[in-house]
């Protein structure tokens, strides 16, 4: 997809999306060919400001726009179909960006035929190291899914998955980001208790983290493997591996994203 083929609208945009806003305007998106939305007029002035993007209201959006990327929050999402649900054409094309929101909540508020491609992106898509997921819905074609990839590469890697595994996708890498600062948290907190000060334990834990991400993307190897290549006979790590054990935090990681997807499908129940 070319930049600027389409005129595409972000409706609502909060903090996913404004990273869409952002993303396309780095992949080359031309600003007159970018549309938001949002209810406040302060955030209107100010993405006006910061993007150079014209903020309109819903409707003017949907009547202009030939993509709609819906990024309202769940709960919100059954309104704002009611207010344009009937006014958008069946050529337009639905990327929905609302967490554990069924593509079939959409055909329900739309007319029959359009075509909506449910997608969960992550907050790493500020500096384009996203992970993007993108399913399509009952009438969603090849042709779409690409629409929807070109617009969230420039936000990092996309992979398109069965829409059933988007709830297991939101508790995994949806809400990913969340489990490994809470882990830098804890180690950093660590590292002050071994009498490193905050600022030292800091960057040995991110440069770490970085290090050991890029192994495991760019190795090929098993996670098992690398893990053992750190992993001395009677030597600190294996002690330290073993009191992780003890504590159960692979158990409690497991228990985590369950609870989460859960959660999602909790979210999707709600708004029926």
């Amino acid at each position: 997809m070319v930049p600027g083929a389409h005129t595409i609208a972000v409706i609502g945009t909060g903090k996913i999306g404004e990273l869409v806003l952002s993303g396309l305007l780095r992949a080359g998106w031309p600003a007159q060919k970018l549309i938001a939305t949002t209810r406040r007029p302060e955030r209107a002035a100010e993405l006006g400001a910061r993007y150079g993007v014209r903020v309109v209201d819903n409707v003017a959006a949907v009547d202009e726009a030939d993509v709609l990327a819906i990024a309202v929050k769940p709960q919100d999402a059954a309104a704002l179909l009611e207010e344009i649900g009937p006014k958008v054409p069946a050529d337009k094309v639905v990327i929905s960006l609302c967490a554990g929101l069924p593509t079939s909540f959409f055909n329900r508020r739309l007319p029959d035929g359009t075509p909506v491609v449910r997608v969960m992106t992550n907050t790493p898509a500020l500096v384009d190291e996203a992970m993007t997921a993108i399913s399509a819905g009952p009438h969603a074609t090849a042709e779409h899914l690409a629409l929807a990839e070109e617009m969230f590469k420039p936000l990092g890697a996309t992979i398109r998955v069965p829409e059933a595994q988007q709830d297991a996708v939101t508790a995994l890498s949806g809400s990913g980001p969340a489990y490994f600062y809470l882990l830098v948290e804890a180690m950093t907190d660590a590292g002050i208790l071994l009498g490193l000060p905050r600022q030292v334990a800091h960057d040995l834990i991110v440069q770490t983290a970085i290090g050991s991400a890029v192994m495991l993307r760019d190795s090929g190897e098993h996670p098992v493997k690398l893990r053992e290549a750190v992993t001395s006979p009677a030597g600190t790590t294996i002690s330290a591996v073993r009191e992780l054990e003890n504590h159960g935090v692979r158990a409690a990681l497991l228990a985590a994203l369950e609870a989460a997807r859960d959660r999602a499908r909790e979210l999707a129940d709600q708004n029926r």
